[in-house]
């Protein structure tokens, strides 16, 4: 028998892994390819999302994190009964494939929406906004799990507990892929 807090944290850490590993392989194209808004500018004058969302980051991230997410959906599928800690993706590999897109495709969205957002407050592309830079690449494909997959989302991310590992998972997380990343030269900036 699992100690109920450790379950909450690995339900949490399990789900969120795409999601975390699509927002880190994202920044392996290094911003080569056109850029998600084209060079458009929004009515204000700035650009939509900025020159660091690009397309090769957007589809790179989604489709390279989609196996991890399908892995998963696979070893939980295979696991015996009393090891099956975490929720199921589907019934069947095939069958999650749409969940492995939703968390996948939707924290590069996520991403999208907090560089479109930075830009409508005045930020730069690459210039440091908290929270804007850590939550909505996780919140995305959360809100939309709450709404399309309750059976997965809901158990595992609706109570306070949950949401405070969301918060130093990501904190935390986030840092870390970013320095790393920085470090290494796939991101121009340590956040």
């Amino acid at each position: 028998m699992v100690d109920p807090h450790l379950g909450v944290l690995i339900q949490v850490l399990w789900v969120l892994t795409p999601v975390y590993a699509a927002n880190a392989l994202a920044t392996l194209p290094k911003g080569r390819g056109p850029s998600m808004d084209l060079g458009r500018n929004w009515s204000d004058g700035r650009r939509i999302l900025g020159g660091s969302k690009t397309w090769s980051g957007f589809l790179f991230g989604t489709f390279a994190a989609l196996p991890i997410a399908l892995l998963q959906a696979w070893l939980i599928l295979i696991a015996p009964p009393n090891l099956q800690l975490v929720p199921h993706y589907g019934s069947t590999v095939a069958a999650a494939i749409p969940v492995a897109f939703l968390l996948t495709g939707g924290a590069l969205a996520g991403d999208a929406i907090g560089s479109f957002l930075k830009r409508r407050l005045g930020y730069t592309s690459g210039e440091r906004v908290l929270g804007l830079d850590q939550f909505p690449f996780v919140l995305v494909p959360i809100g939309l799990g709450l709404v399309l997959y309750p059976a997965i989302f809901v158990p595992t991310f609706l109570s306070v507990e949950a949401l405070l590992w969301v918060l130093l998972l990501t904190v935390v997380l986030h840092f870390g892929f970013n320095w790393i990343g920085f470090r290494i030269g796939t991101k121009k900036v340590p956040w």
